[in-house]
């Protein structure tokens, strides 16, 4: 008796030529048993994209569909298209509700996104039960925060008898691209209070301000500031002996980065009240001057605390991505959940942050190829 082939697991990647979402659909186009459905709302877009991969020899089988998630029958048109998982990545998540992973789940289908809004990641876990319901896998943020830092500080937190404090900072090269949406986002939370943990107290911060400078060598001088991001949420819940947890990020050109500083002060004084509007007239800006700085980015977690023998400890991981690799990190995430989903090696069912569901080493083996280092050092 002959053996029925497997049927193919079915991704409808929405926002699937963007920044990001054009970097996962390229990544898994190599993958064998794939259905690949690239969605969004310039059909277009969507078709040049799928086209490409074709003629590029795509193992997966690829499909464009325009899909607008903020379209009336939404729902109906992505249950036509059946997917197995749908991976979100059409931010900014800051100000969006849950729909599209309740029609996922609804369908019976896994749901990843890329989301890096602290309150929209901080609280999926709202929707657990309608994925322990469904059977299904529901993960938000499967991004640089909290995905990849998550695994750092998992990987790093073995070596802790107690953890401290994490200090989370991403800098950008000027001359990597750069998304409408991401911009919004990173508009949004300017000169905007947002609660701390810090020193043991949950305390107020503001957006872009109390600049750091970090001098790395072979790169030079990047200068931070201070962002809202899930990880100041999550990761203190996934680690109660945190007595501080911090973020920063910062951009390579000076002119952009200080000029962000001035404005997180109007907003903070109430000059401006709607700083993220600006976002397009932004976003041209700032892509007139990709001729400058670098293609060099970089990511770095400090962890401090005490070891197993009440030693201190202070450890420091970098990422260093070069020739424009650097976006490739925040969309590999939702490369390894659906890799691990099309295989059904992610167990169970459920809502919830993207913590605990890959290694380090397993997100670092997905980025073979690219020109991404790190390194780990006792400080």
């Amino acid at each position: 008796m002959q053996q029925r082939a497997a049927r193919p697991f079915r991704i409808v990647v929405l926002g699937g030529y963007g920044l990001f979402g054009a970097r996962i659909v390229r990544a898994l186009a190599g993958d064998d048993g794939l259905e690949l459905v690239v969605a969004g709302r310039d059909a277009a877009k969507a078709g040049a994209l799928a086209a490409e991969l074709d003629r590029g020899g795509a193992r997966a089988t690829i499909e464009a569909m325009a899909l607008d998630i903020d379209a009336r029958g939404f729902g109906e048109r992505l249950a036509a298209l059946a997917p197995a998982l749908v991976v979100h990545t059409a931010g900014p998540f800051q100000h969006r509700d849950y729909a599209v992973a309740r029609a996922a789940l609804a369908l019976g289908a896994h749901y990843v996104d890329l989301a890096d809004g602290r309150d929209f990641v901080a609280g999926f876990a709202a929707l657990d039960a309608e994925a322990r319901a469904a059977g299904r896998r529901a993960i938000s943020g499967a991004s640089s925060v909290p995905g990849l830092s998550g695994a750092v500080v998992a990987a790093l937190a073995e070596r802790f008898g107690r953890l401290d404090a994490i200090e989370t900072a991403i800098s950008p090269g000027n001359r990597t691209p750069r998304g409408l949406a991401t911009t919004h986002a990173i508009l949004g939370y300017v000169g905007r209070a947002y609660p701390l943990l810090d020193r043991g107290h949950w305390r107020r911060a503001h957006g872009w301000q109390s600049l750091r400078r970090l001098r790395v060598p072979g790169i030079g001088t990047r200068w931070l500031a201070r962002c809202e991001v899930p990880d100041l949420c999550v990761l203190a819940q996934r680690y109660p002996s945190l007595c501080s947890c911090d973020f920063r990020a910062g951009l390579e050109l000076r002119r952009m980065h200080f000029g962000l500083w001035l404005a997180s002060w109007a907003v903070r004084c109430g000059v401006l009240r709607d700083f993220a509007r600006h976002a397009p007239a932004l976003l041209a800006l700032s892509e007139r001057w990709l001729d400058s700085g670098s293609d060099t980015g970089l990511m770095q977690l400090e962890l401090r605390g005490v070891d197993r023998e009440d030693v201190p400890l202070h450890l420091r991981w970098r990422l260093v991505a070069t020739h424009g690799d650097g976006p490739q990190v925040p969309a590999t995430a939702a490369i390894v959940l659906a890799r691990k989903l099309a295989r059904d090696e992610l167990a169970g069912a459920g809502a919830g942050p993207c913590l605990d569901l890959f290694t380090l080493d397993e997100f670092l083996a997905a980025l073979d190829g690219y020109a991404i280092t790190t390194t780990i050092e006792a400080v």
